[in-house]
């Protein structure tokens, strides 16, 4: 029986938000539009990300931290090209 720390499956869930992240990030630069996005609810989440990255390591956990920082910069990518095609596209 595989046995995971509370620390790796924490990490796995960040993966998979990761991989999910980076998904809408591609698509982001694809399209180059914004539409459909309450942009507010992204930017709570990618401050979130980011105090992640100083909480993961004072807590020791660091394989959230690992996984949190590809996360965080999907969010951070994706924040940038919508604030960037969202004025352009004005």
């Amino acid at each position: 029986m595989i046995h995971l720390t509370p620390d790796q499956i924490n990490a796995i869930f960040e993966l998979v938000g990761a991989w999910f992240t980076w998904k809408n990030a591609y698509a982001l630069w694809k399209d180059r539009m914004v539409r459909g996005v309450y942009l507010p609810s992204t930017f709570f989440f990618t401050s979130w990300g980011l105090w992640n990255t100083y909480l993961y390591p004072h807590l020791a956990l660091w394989y959230s931290f690992y996984a949190g920082i590809i996360l965080v910069l999907g969010n951070v990518v994706w924040c940038v090209m919508a604030l960037m095609w969202r004025n352009r596209n004005k």
